[in-house]
């Protein structure tokens, strides 16, 4: 055995032996129970950073320690390839982006299983290659022929440097995050699924997730955003048709003194005089060049333009002037909003700003209201005023009232709406899936036939830098014959969304090699759902909320039986350095490359699972690092110096030992309930490292000299190696060995704790007078209440409390207390 530890050539040897032996990989079984394990799979960028180490080191631990406790685990990984990045680096480079992605997929995955992580390599995917995504495009077929993919015309975030449409976390300060040219926005032809159809099912089954963060649920239901009013018509002055609004306040509706519209509702131009045309057409210029997510910030400045025209509060009958307001947009409900500018603050502050009237309907109690005094909207609950027959009425029992008079005028209708949008899945760029339809003159949209797919992303193009996707330019991608008719038509250019291919990963996980469709049934069925999913908070809406619409679409469509894609939820918490989260900008980067290098995989892993609970920011500490990397060195020592003494010893004889060795083993046999208890209830990794840290001085400090010595130093040095193992796997794989074990530690099955052996021989009792700690007793563990009565009045720290008083009464818990009553 090597005197000093070197991580290296340790982990290089385990590693080789893993994949040598296939160690990791699994399929079905059915006379095991399955455990689905998955890390968010990665973006190709070039490297792994220590964010990527913690999150898949906890991964690891899970996995591993579920495998040793005879599950039958999943714990796949891949490569979230497509994207804008892999373009840019193609210009910046005059590369390609396939040989930009690929080269980095190689040497990320170099870089993780130098970590040493027990992943199934040969389920490993990448969402460019044509054998996935060519069965993404599939799925796209299905969900147009059943309505749930479709085309409509949207405003978009638009650059026109890059004539593509950005997403809202690419628009910076109003600037494209590529180019820096201003944002507008545009009007275009957009592909779109109808997430909107599983609003309702969403939204309820965040109810049945108990193994989610409550935060993150809270950020699901507020994305969808339910939400119960009416829909109310104000009929337009001097013509017909009527102004749709949709309001959760119909309670207020008396108060309802202008209108408000999004500059890009259709009414916008219809109802514009051409006295206020010049000004209209202006202020909507301005808007388009303003990011849609800040339109609506509490501290964004409220700005508006009079259309010109008016409409009629239904049950007022006051004329209300039409105005288009920055703040509105077409997203959420009608796009057009009553303002009631005395119990909303937006439409409080745009009044203000525009001298338009204010009209109090709800009075605190106890309060008069004056609209000319206010200084900020009333939007609490309180009693109606100037609302006509419903005076007098509670604001919450006025809301049904009123909801009830519209359906009976007919002036409008109960409804319920929700926050959440189809989701827009249209990118003009190429390094994406193709969207597999043809565009005829004669047969209009038409879906490229299944016997056709894949829609192959072609490899000949120019990466210009100039603005637009490269596939639009492209003579060889566009022209095609039309499937139905045979006439020269045009290919779709656009790409879609990379969060599509993110939203089924994990089941393709689960039939990676499958080659007659999309998912191979039977297989997906046994694996799914995922059992435990880990990855970032700032996934919580966006990436979760389309991998469960994705799910109970493909469950629709027959190919899988689970409603949940993720059956429990970890959410790790960022690593900081210097009070602020690793990056480039900030120079505060550790590079895992530099750190296994120098301590090796087992002490980076360690010390990311050490130094915080998983669900917290982990604080960067060089000196934690060094004193991982210490206790490793102690763990390796204590084994060299204690081996020769365990060596041919069989089971512990239980009854031949000597106090010492009862104590030490009791110490072993507790530090395993605790690990345990630890790892499969709380995932409270730091806390289980901590407690075989204490097992290692217990081991370091034990002095044994009866023959039972070298059974119970075995028994030790064993479990406390096996404990170690999810945690650092390449050291405690050869310690393992180095004890005299020929199976592979991988192949191990988990330590169990005796029950008999974790029972204290000793136990300390508290004795209190009148409720006060005054003394304390340590007696043997099971002994009886008369024992410690007598003990505990014959104590003679007890004694001053006992003279010239009366005891009246002696209350006794056994193994813990005695509480002595006096008078």
């Amino acid at each position: 055995m090597d005197q000093k530890y070197t991580p290296r050539n340790v982990e290089q040897k385990w590693q080789q032996q893993w994949e040598k032996d296939s160690t990791f990989k699994v399929t079905e079984d059915d006379t095991k129970q399955k455990y689905y394990l998955l890390e968010m799979f990665p973006y190709p960028s070039g490297k792994i950073h220590m964010g990527h180490v913690r999150n898949y080191s906890i991964g690891d631990v899970i996995g591993r320690f579920k495998r040793m406790r005879g599950l039958n685990v999943l714990h796949p990984m891949g490569w979230d390839a497509f994207g804008m990045p892999a373009e840019n680096a193609a210009i910046q480079n005059k590369s390609h982006p396939a040989k930009w992605t690929y080269e980095n997929i190689d040497y990320m995955r170099g870089q993780l299983k130098k970590l040493g992580l027990s992943y199934d390599w040969g389920r490993e995917l990448a969402t460019c290659d044509v054998e996935y995504y060519r069965w993404e495009q599939k799925i796209f077929l299905e969900m147009f022929s059943k309505g749930l993919a479709y085309k409509k015309t949207s405003f978009v975030n638009w650059c026109p440097n890059c004539e593509t449409v950005l997403a809202n976390e690419q628009v910076e300060d109003g600037a494209c995050w590529r180019c820096d040219n201003e944002v507008k926005q545009k009007e275009l032809d957009q592909w779109f699924f109808r997430i909107t159809d599983y609003a309702e099912e969403l939204l309820e089954c965040t109810n049945a997730l108990a193994g989610w963060p409550e935060r993150v649920l809270v950020m699901q239901r507020n994305w969808i955003g339910k939400s119960f009013g009416c829909e109310i018509d104000f009929p337009l002055e001097g013509r017909s048709g009527a102004v749709k609004v949709f309001t959760t306040r119909q309670d207020t509706v008396f108060g309802a003194t202008f209108m408000s519209l999004a500059p890009e509702h259709p009414f916008a131009a219809e109802l514009t005089t051409p006295d206020r045309k010049l000004e209209v057409d202006s202020f909507i210029d301005k808007v388009k060049k303003t990011d849609r997510i800040r339109r609506t910030a509490e501290d964004f400045e409220k700005e508006g333009v009079f259309t010109g025209s008016y409409c009629i509060n239904p049950l007022t009958r006051q004329r209300m002037p039409i105005y288009l307001a920055n703040f509105v947009l077409m997203d959420y409900g009608t796009g057009a909003v009553m303002a009631v500018p005395t119990h909303d603050q937006r439409d409080f502050e745009f009044a203000v700003k525009y001298s338009l009237p204010l009209q109090v309907v709800i009075q605190p109690h106890g309060v008069s209201l004056n609209a000319e005094s206010m200084t900020a909207a009333f939007t609490e609950p309180g009693i109606l005023v100037n609302s006509g027959q419903f005076d007098g009425m509670s604001s919450d029992g006025a809301k049904e009232a009123i909801a009830d008079f519209l359906e009976q005028q007919s002036m409008g209708k109960k409804t319920v709406n929700f926050r959440l949008r189809d989701w827009g899945i249209s990118r003009q760029r190429y390094w994406g899936n193709p969207i597999p339809v043809i565009y005829c003159d004669v047969c209009g949209v038409v879906p490229v036939p299944e016997e056709d797919l894949p829609v192959q992303l072609p490899m000949d193009v120019a990466f210009t830098g100039e603005g637009g996707s490269p596939l639009a330019k492209l003579d060889s991608f566009i022209n095609v014959p039309c499937p139905h008719c045979g006439i020269p038509a045009r290919r779709e250019t656009d790409t879609m969304d990379t969060f599509v291919q993110s939203s089924w990963y994990f089941l393709r996980y689960c039939c990676p090699d499958f080659k007659e469709g999309p998912l191979d049934s039977s297989r997906v069925n046994y694996w799914m759902s995922v059992d435990q999913y880990i990855g970032g908070i700032e996934h919580a809406v966006l990436h979760l909320l389309y991998a469960r619409f994705f799910t109970k679409v493909l469950r629709d469509l027959g190919y899988v039986t689970c409603d949940e894609p993720f059956t429990n939820l970890l959410t790790q918490g960022m690593v900081i350095k210097d009070g602020a989260k690793m990056s480039k900008s900030k120079g505060n980067v550790v590079d895992p490359n530099a750190l296994i290098e120098r301590y090796g995989a087992d002490t980076a892993r360690l010390f990311s699972l050490f130094a915080a609970p998983p669900e917290k920011d982990l604080d960067w500490s060089d000196q934690g690092v060094d004193g991982s990397f210490r206790f490793l060195n102690r763990v390796w020592r204590l084994i060299q110096d204690k081996v020769e003494m365990t060596k041919g010893c069989g089971a512990v004889d239980t009854t031949a030992l000597t106090a010492e060795e009862r104590t030490l083993r009791r110490a072993v046999h507790k530090t395993i309930r605790k690990v345990t208890e630890d790892i499969e209830e709380r995932f409270h990794f730091n806390t289980a490292i901590s407690a075989v840290m204490e097992l290692l001085n217990t081991l370091q400090n034990a002095d044994l000299s009866s023959p039972q010595r070298g059974p119970v130093m075995k028994e030790a040095l064993e479990s406390m190696v096996l404990l170690l193992s999810p945690f650092v796997p390449h050291i405690t794989e050869e310690l393992w060995q180095i004890l005299g074990h020929s199976i592979p530690l991988s192949s191990s099955s988990w330590p169990l704790y005796d029950g008999e052996a974790i029972i204290d021989e000793e136990v300390l009792v508290v004795v209190q007078v009148n409720g006060k700690l005054r003394s304390k007793l340590t007696v043997a563990s099971g002994t009886d209440e008369e024992t410690l009565k007598s003990r505990a009045l014959a104590d003679e720290k007890i004694l001053p409390y006992l003279e010239g008083v009366q005891v009246r009464k002696v209350i006794c818990v056994p193994g813990k207390l005695v509480n002595i009553v006096v008078g």
